[in-house]
C-alpha cells in the first residue's frame, strides 16, 4: 500500500476510535506509530510528545503532523495525516449535531455518554503512564522538575508560566 494512503488510512482511524481527545489518542497513536508501522521509536514519540505540548493546537493534530512529515519527509505526509485524524471527527460533529437536539433528552444517550466518560479519563492515565517511564525518571533533576511542576500545576499555576520556567532550569541543569 501507497506510504501516503497508509499514512491517511492510520490517522484516520485513530481520528475515528478515539474520544476524550489528544491525550485520549496516545495510546492508539503509539500502538500503530511505534508499534505497528515502526515509523518511529518510542524515544521520538516521546519527543514528538513533548514538543506537540509546548506548539499551539491541539496534541493529536501536531504529533499527527510531525509524524506524517517524519515517516514521508514530505509536507504531503503532514497534511494526510492532519487530514486524518480531523476529518473523522468533523464528520462525526456534523452527524451529532444534526441528530443531538433530536435525542439529547433520550435515556440510552445519556447512558452511552455515562459509560464514554470513565474510558476517556482511563484512556488519558494510559497515556500519561505510557509517557512517565521514558520521560520522567532520567534522573534526580527530572524527578525534582516533575514534582515541582505537579505540585505548581495542582496550585493552579498557569501552565505557559511554568513550561517556561522548566524549559530555563532544563537548559541551566543540563
Amino acid at each position: 500500500m501507497n506510504l501516503y494512503l497508509k499514512l491517511f488510512l492510520t490517522f484516520f482511524k485513530i481520528g475515528l476510535f478515539s474520544f476524550g481527545g489528544g491525550y485520549a489518542m496516545l495510546p492508539l497513536i503509539k500502538e500503530e506509530v511505534v508499534v505497528k508501522n515502526l515509523w518511529l521509536s518510542l524515544g521520538e514519540f516521546t519527543d514528538i510528545i513533548a514538543i506537540s505540548q509546548v506548539t499551539p493546537g491541539p496534541i493529536a493534530i501536531n504529533s499527527a503532523t510531525y509524524i506524517g512529515y517524519t515517516a514521508t519527509n514530505s509536507v504531503w505526509g503532514s497534511a494526510l495525516a492532519t487530514l486524518g485524524v480531523s476529518l473523522p471527527s468533523f464528520i462525526i460533529m456534523t452527524l451529532i449535531s444534526m441528530f443531538f437536539v433530536k435525542f439529547k433528552e433520550n435515556k440510552y444517550v445519556e447512558y452511552a455518554f455515562k459509560g464514554i466518560r470513565p474510558t476517556v479519563i482511563g484512556l488519558i492515565a494510559a497515556a500519561a503512564l505510557l509517557l512517565i517511564n521514558k520521560s520522567i525518571f532520567i534522573d534526580y533533576k527530572s524527578i525534582i522538575l516533575f514534582l515541582g511542576v505537579f505540585i505548581a500545576s495542582l496550585k493552579k499555576v498557569d501552565p505557559i508560566l511554568l513550561i517556561v520556567i522548566v524549559g530555563i532550569l532544563g537548559v541551566i541543569l543540563y
